[in-house]
């Protein structure tokens, strides 16, 4: 989240809402969101129903939730996915940021 939060407005440049996806309950992943001053949506979802319907996967083995980095355009369409298979295999922005280019150009 960390990469997230630097280039934040790059993302809000380009129309774009970021909303990260936490498995913690509501208390825990609200305080975690407030102590270090998230500037994008966090939603809590100890449930994993929202985690479940973009087909983020749990793996036991590597303690929890793969990363799952989804643009979905504003009718619901996913328009770009990267999920990861470990904690360190995540999208670089640059890579979200220029599919996002594109995506505009072609609504443009």
């Amino acid at each position: 989240m960390a990469q997230l939060r630097q280039e934040y407005q790059e993302f809000v440049k380009r129309g774009t809402e970021v909303i990260v996806i936490g498995p913690e309950n509501q208390k825990v992943f609200a305080d975690w969101w407030h102590e270090h001053k998230m500037p994008f949506t966090g939603l809590a979802d100890p449930e994993h129903s929202v985690s479940k319907l973009y087909g983020q996967q749990v793996k036991i083995f590597k303690l929890g939730r793969m990363p799952a980095q989804l643009i979905i355009d504003k009718s619901g369409m996913i328009r770009y996915k990267h999920y990861g298979n470990s904690m360190k295999d995540i999208a670089e922005n640059g890579e979200i940021l220029s599919r996002l280019d594109e995506l505009n150009k072609e609504e443009a």
